[in-house]
């Protein structure tokens, strides 16, 4: 059984709980042959591997979203469209559901050129038409390069050098699903899903918030990434959400209901016995964040929300524990804020071995603004630490219950609470019972239901049932 596993952005080179559901799976599953397609960047970007690659992987393959004829360096030529290809492009830019099987044929020709298409007269006339039609007022060459920047990456994808496989199981929706839904297509074979957040949501909510984009060019952005998410929901033959909530969204968003199945994440909570701990002795409250230290997990609010917390309970500290690469400029200001306001105790840890830290801990939290089923939680439980969490994702189901009467595993706050997660620090910090019950509730709730062995037993199976 070879497994093509398409990723967008994370493994091997950054850390985080999509990479390490991906490594729990691959490791969980050694008789299966794996192909990781990692979409990224640029190819002249230097990365390095962050985690031991298994021995079932045969291989490691690139994806680049902003590459161009020049670097690809081989000899292409124009490509005049025909009718029906020209109305399969103008329904990229024009409708809410473009003809993907003739867009995506027109690029198995791998020898056209990207630059010339772009540049070329076909496209400029949709776009001409386009703005004619819904953007009169604002300055067409502004219009026209947004145009060619929104495309370049959906086109160069669909430009890259398929690998076959048994089956294609594409760890998000967006490019990742738009790159299997073309190969799917190419080969003939079965398409997985499997989408720890809901990628065309956390896409708008990044856009709206985006700098780099202003005005009526957030909508176009929004509605292409709207379309390449409804194109893998069509083309992907079972989609896999982690709990029931995230499954409607996507039967909202346009996935057929027939297709959508619910596959929690895993912890092998086994892995978390023996861990250090405290030392005798240790009269900190030491708080713990495992997390990338990106503006999507809300670091500041965390900070800020701690802040207010030592002013009651002098005791506490706080260790921010996570990749601070993934965005240097936010992690500065994070740091800075610290240092600026004079907050005491606050350690950055930098990337770690969450297995060495997090049973020092009392209290973990979770800052996030969006999330899917946060495997950081899932481990805290594994060790039997209360957890604060803001209301996103299914983090209201982890810590109060939702297949059991076990009772809270902690308390979660509203996105940017942070007069409501100090309050909830120093409630913990001040009653060493309550932190023990809920550790305990905790651990039970991911013993009895999130185990990972029958997490990737239940891919296995449905590997087995697509392929065979």
């Amino acid at each position: 059984m070879k497994v093509c596993l398409i990723v967008e952005g994370a493994y091997p080179y950054i850390r985080g709980g999509v990479s390490s559901w991906m490594q729990n799976l691959m490791v969980r599953m050694p008789d299966v042959e794996f192909v990781i397609e990692t979409i990224v960047a640029r190819p002249e970007e230097k990365r390095e591997f962050k985690y031991e690659i298994p021995s079932n992987v045969s291989e490691i393959r690139e994806t680049y979203l902003l590459d161009d004829d020049v670097i690809h360096g081989r000899r292409q030529r124009k490509r005049k469209l025909s009718k029906r290809e020209y109305e399969a492009f103008e329904s990229l830019l024009f409708g809410v559901d473009p003809d993907w099987k003739t867009i995506i044929q027109f690029f198995e020709e791998r020898n056209v050129s990207l630059n010339s298409f772009l540049i070329g007269e076909d496209f400029l006339k949709m776009v001409q038409t386009y703005y004619m039609e819904h953007f009169e007022r604002m300055i067409f060459s502004d219009f026209l390069w947004t145009m060619r920047s929104m495309y370049l990456p959906l086109f160069t994808i669909l430009k890259s050098q398929r690998v076959e496989c048994d089956l294609y199981h594409s760890v998000s929706n967006g490019y990742a699903g738009l790159w299997a839904t073309a190969q799917k297509l190419f080969y003939k074979k079965p398409f997985l899903m499997t989408e720890h957040g809901i990628y065309t949501r956390e896409r708008e909510e990044e856009i709206i918030k985006a700098n780099w984009v202003r005005g009526v060019y957030k909508d176009l952005w929004i509605d292409q990434f709207k379309k390449i998410g409804r194109c893998g929901y069509t083309y992907a033959d079972k989609v896999v959400s982690l709990f029931e909530e995230a499954r409607q969204f996507q039967i909202e968003l346009g996935c057929p209901r027939e297709k959508t199945i619910v596959i929690p994440n895993g912890v092998h909570a086994k892995r978390f016995e023996g861990i250090p701990q405290k030392e005798e002795g240790d009269d900190w409250i030491h708080v713990g964040a495992v997390l990338r230290v990106t503006p999507i997990k809300d670091v500041k609010t965390l900070i800020s929300s701690y802040m207010l917390a030592k002013q009651q309970e002098p005791k506490l500290k706080l260790w921010i524990m996570g990749n601070m690469d993934e965005d240097p400029e936010y992690a500065k200001e994070c740091k800075n804020m610290v240092e600026n306001l004079k907050i005491p105790d606050v350690i950055f840890t930098g990337t770690i071995n969450v297995m060495e830290y997090i049973g020092k801990m009392d209290i973990m939290v979770l800052s996030s603004i969006s999330e899917g089923q946060p495997l950081s939680i899932l481990e805290g439980f594994a060790a039997k630490k209360p957890f604060i969490a803001t209301n996103v994702g299914n983090c209201h189901g982890l810590i109060y219950g939702e297949h059991d009467s076990y009772g809270s595993a902690g308390y979660v706050v509203p996105v940017m609470g942070v007069s409501r997660m100090a309050e909830c620090m120093v409630r913990l910090a001040q009653s060493s019972e309550d932190r023990k019950r809920m550790g305990e509730i905790a651990y039970q709730r991911v013993i009895e239901h999130y185990d990972d062995f029958d997490i990737y037993q239940r891919y296995y199976h449905l590997y087995q049932e697509m392929i065979g």
